[in-house]
């Protein structure tokens, strides 16, 4: 069953090949990332950008350019565009926000894995195995059950209570792991091999990153074909950075947009492997980021899969990768809460990073920078603390508060 106008995935690290008719996961080969490659000519001869303004707010306009056999495969909870908005919480000029909380489960996961359901539907997957702290497993748990698949959501024991509810409140069925997201992976892939599941491991699945690609063509077409010269993107995987890298390379391919937006990787510094490896210039994470720990659990992974390629993502956009503190974290989480934006800890580090740069002469006064917000801070009131014995308690018959 061939997509659209793909007909190959190829290995990012050694080119080997792929049909596009066979559920794929990684090179066979040498274990890189695979990666969908289009036959764009084709695509700009049936899509434009005036055909694209016609079509209804969602990702699923750019269906041409996603690995899917037809629209008809299409796995929706209702996608809609995520809003932008002008920003003036710090002391630079053109900021602005993009607040992918609003997606259904209420991040950004929700792209990359509507598309790779969506595709796997096709392919007559029924079971899935996920490894995530959290917001994964939730994407999957809901779109797995709109498709009928069976999901397997494996996470580490301390995820928020908030993704475990809805993980077993969707269907899934769950199992905590005694460990972190790179110890459920590895679970994950022994079982999966066992008991027959498709392995739906960060950057171990080429849909997820088409899914994410949308991103960028979605920004594209918000921002007039006029794009950022900054993006600061949360990363803990970094499928996210790799997605945004993917479609914006398609787009200056199709003619459509002039260059690549500089990409800025922002980590916590209790776990911060892609930041190290980028500091040191070394081509992928060679080493596990040792006790690692920060409220971002979403960015809370010691030694991502295909590396290699965020690091590629960030140095030929050249752009940076950052590490912030989990106090810089709480505090511009308690900025956007001010100015009205729900961001959860993982986007709330963008705003930590802008403020760390401010002086470092790192962005021009002048020029647009983006701060990706990729998810809700609902989902994490159950890991933000708060003294709750300074909070006074009114007795009934209260009058007054002095």
């Amino acid at each position: 069953m061939k997509s659209m106008f793909t007909d190959v995935a190829e290995c990012s690290r050694c080119g080997e090949a792929f049909s596009c008719d066979k559920v794929l996961t990684v090179c066979t080969k040498c274990g890189g990332a695979l990666l969908f490659r289009y036959d764009l000519a084709r695509v700009a001869e049936k899509v434009s950008k005036s055909v694209l303004k016609k079509r209804d707010n969602t990702f699923w306009k750019f269906v041409e350019l996603l690995p899917l056999s037809s629209s008809d495969g299409i796995v929706s909870l209702g996608e809609p565009y995520t809003p932008i908005f002008r920003f003036s919480g710090t002391t630079f000029g053109n900021v602005y926000i993009k607040d992918d909380g609003r997606l259904p489960t209420g991040t950004f996961k929700a792209r990359g894995v509507a598309v790779a359901v969506s595709r796997l539907k096709e392919l007559g997957v029924k079971r899935v195995a996920i490894p995530s702290a959290g917001n994964a497993a939730a994407a999957v748990a809901a779109y797995g059950a709109k498709a009928g698949m069976e999901v397997y959501a494996l996470m580490p024991k301390d995820v928020p209570e908030s993704n475990l509810k809805e993980c077993v409140y969707l269907g899934a069925k769950v199992f905590l792991v005694d460990g972190l997201i790179n110890h459920a992976t590895e679970i994950a892939g022994r079982l999966g091999r066992k008991y027959g599941w498709f392995d739906f491991s960060t950057n171990k699945s080429p849909y997820r990153f088409e899914g994410y690609k949308a991103m960028a063509f979605e920004l594209a077409e918000q921002y007039s074909w006029d794009l950022p010269d900054s993006i600061l993107f949360p990363t803990g995987g970094g499928e996210g950075i790799i997605g945004l890298w993917k479609g914006f390379k398609e787009l200056v391919e199709l003619g459509w947009v002039g260059e690549v937006p500089r990409l800025v990787a922002v980590q916590s510094s209790g776990c911060a492997p892609v930041v190290k490896a980028y500091n040191r210039k070394d081509y992928e994470v060679e080493e596990t980021w040792e006790n690692a720990k920060t409220i971002a659990t979403g960015l809370r992974v010691p030694k991502p899969y295909a590396s290699y390629l965020v690091l590629q993502a960030i140095r030929e956009t050249k752009g940076m990768a950052v590490a912030v503190d989990d106090e810089e974290i709480v505090s511009s989480m308690k900025t956007f809460f001010k100015k009205g934006f729900y961001a959860c800890p993982e986007a709330a580090s963008t705003l930590a990073a802008l403020n760390k740069l401010e002086n470092e002469e790192i962005f021009d006064p002048n020029e647009k920078i983006l701060l990706y917000l990729t998810g809700n801070a609902m989902k994490y009131f159950d890991v933000m603390i708060i003294e709750k014995n300074k909070i006074p308690l009114l007795r009934k018959d209260t009058t007054s508060l002095t």
